[in-house]
């Protein structure tokens, strides 16, 4: 299995910690030297280790932020 390669080149924001230290975060990522998107997921302190997550183009964050703001909460 070939080795994960990725690189964090912003960090947006923290949404939440966990009792362990974790936390979920929207981050802009660049996986395996491509094009960064955008990534929600968990992470360790040291951003070593990583949960399952989702990862976001542009168009489809655009879209998300849209349904977002309509609704009501």
């Amino acid at each position: 299995m070939a080795e994960l390669k990725y690189e964090i080149v912003e960090n947006i924001a923290v949404l939440s910690e966990g009792a362990k230290g974790w936390q979920k975060e929207l981050n802009l990522i660049s996986w395996n030297d491509r094009a960064p998107k955008y990534d929600l997921r968990d992470w360790s302190e040291d951003h070593t280790k990583m949960g399952k997550g989702v990862t976001l183009s542009s168009e489809e964050v655009q879209k998300l932020k849209k349904a977002l703001q309509e609704l009501t909460l």
